[in-house]
């Protein structure tokens, strides 16, 4: 054997050794069905993935119950994804592997603050909590009522809406301020597991039966946790929490993306029917009271309906809170005028519209007739992950607003 022969039989196997290492980071995610992850204090929250190539470029989808959310502005290079979730800041950086994905999505919380929560995703896998199904399950379809306790011992009420199907467990969680959207999970035994990621929140659920009841805890991102304990009860109801006036007359003025003053008093308003909904691109239940407005608003405006959103975002600085609110208008093809009207604290509402006596959830809708009086106001937004009562909130509101049109000024 010559010298340089030798080098090369104790080279090559070190080399094949670094390729084959090195080939495990690929150009671009394997197009398929994931089972994807976040990593929260109770444990990891699953939601559905699709890798799509649609065209020359990636296109994601998340799958949660009967929602399917498109994600379309994707980017890769380097054996990296970057994905921004529609009408969000929050976005999705991840290290692309053979057959998983790696990596994290970055939430935009209060003050700008951005949390971190590891994300992974593995390819063929369709299952939620389980791989496994066991065939003697408990019954847990139907209406509950729902006691929350936070950390601190409050207090607060909910109602569940669960449907079943063998061992999957679809529904959504309703609450004063708006609902938890499309849960989806499986039961296994006497122990149920929800959860929920469309772009904006993640949210966990693990309960168990016991003597009829549901118990157990529930988290929200990084730094949200309650405890959980349900009742069945068809009669169980949503307590409303309403802003109060103190006068049944509005007026504001607040600047536009693009800087420029709009007023409540403009001609654009006189004489019409205004919607003002107070909301902000981080608010999952925003986006639903969005999607529903967009058509809704294309069908009326020429009957003489306004709408104008007042828009408080995570942040002070008016052109971050501007470039949010543009990609929220882009994304979810809204062409009502959108107002940076503030920060999104327990204050600032109040400061800035004090007609309202205080401002308890997001979105917050104020009616207002063509005399500008204030006819209603309603705090939370039902989606259409609450199903009838979704529909009956539209039905509603569409007779408001056709009656609020009869009248003449």
């Amino acid at each position: 054997m010559t010298p340089s022969s030798a080098i090369v039989r104790v080279l090559l196997p070190l080399l094949c050794l670094v390729f084959a290492s090195c080939s495990s980071r690929a150009p671009e995610p394997v197009a398929g069905t994931y089972r994807a992850t976040l990593e929260l204090p109770g444990g990891p929250a699953p939601f559905g993935l699709e890798v799509r190539r649609e065209g020359d470029g990636i296109v994601l989808y998340l799958d949660n119950g009967s929602e399917r959310t498109r994600v379309p502005n994707v980017t890769i290079a380097d054996g990296k994804l970057v994905a921004m979730f529609p009408g969000y800041e929050n976005s999705l950086h991840a290290d692309i592997h053979r057959d998983r994905l790696e990596g994290s999505v970055t939430l935009i919380k209060a003050g700008g603050v951005e949390q971190v929560i590891p994300f992974r995703a593995k390819l063929n896998e369709n299952w939620r909590f389980h791989p496994e199904s066991l065939t003697d399950n408990a019954d847990v379809s139907g209406r509950w009522e729902v006691t929350f306790t936070d950390d601190t011992g409050k207090t607060s009420k909910g109602v569940a809406l669960l449907e079943q199907s063998h061992d999957r467990v679809t529904g959504t969680v309703m609450t004063p301020t708006g609902d938890h959207r499309f849960l989806d999970g499986q039961i296994r035994g006497d122990e149920l597991q929800l959860s929920t990621f469309a772009g904006g929140l993640a949210y966990l659920y693990k309960l168990r039966l016991e003597k009829g009841a549901l118990v157990g805890e529930y988290w929200q991102g990084l730094n949200s946790h309650e405890k959980v304990a349900a009742q069945r009860n068809d009669d169980a109801q949503i307590e409303h929490i309403e802003t109060t006036l103190k006068s049944d007359r509005f007026d504001f003025t607040f600047n536009d993306v693009d800087g420029k003053p709009v007023s409540l008093s403009d001609e654009r308003f006189r004489g019409k029917v205004v919607l003002v909904t107070l909301g902000g691109t981080w608010c999952p239940n925003c986006h639903d009271e969005a999607a529903f407005l967009v058509p809704f608003y294309k069908e009326y405006r020429e009957r003489g309906f306004e709408i104008v959103a007042l828009m408080f975002e995570r942040h002070g600085d008016f052109a971050k809170a501007a470039a949010a609110v543009r990609g929220y208008q882009r994304d979810l093809h809204i062409d009502y005028p959108m107002l940076i009207a503030g920060v999104a604290d327990d204050e600032d509402p109040e400061r800035k519209l004090p007609t309202l006596s205080g401002v308890y959830g997001y979105p917050t809708s104020i009616l207002i007739d063509r005399q500008g009086k204030i006819r209603d106001v309603h705090t939370g937004f039902n989606g259409p992950a609450t199903g009838h009562h979704y529909d009956e909130y539209v039905r509603e509101f569409t007779q408001q607003v056709n009656a609020l049109l009869a009248e003449t000024t």
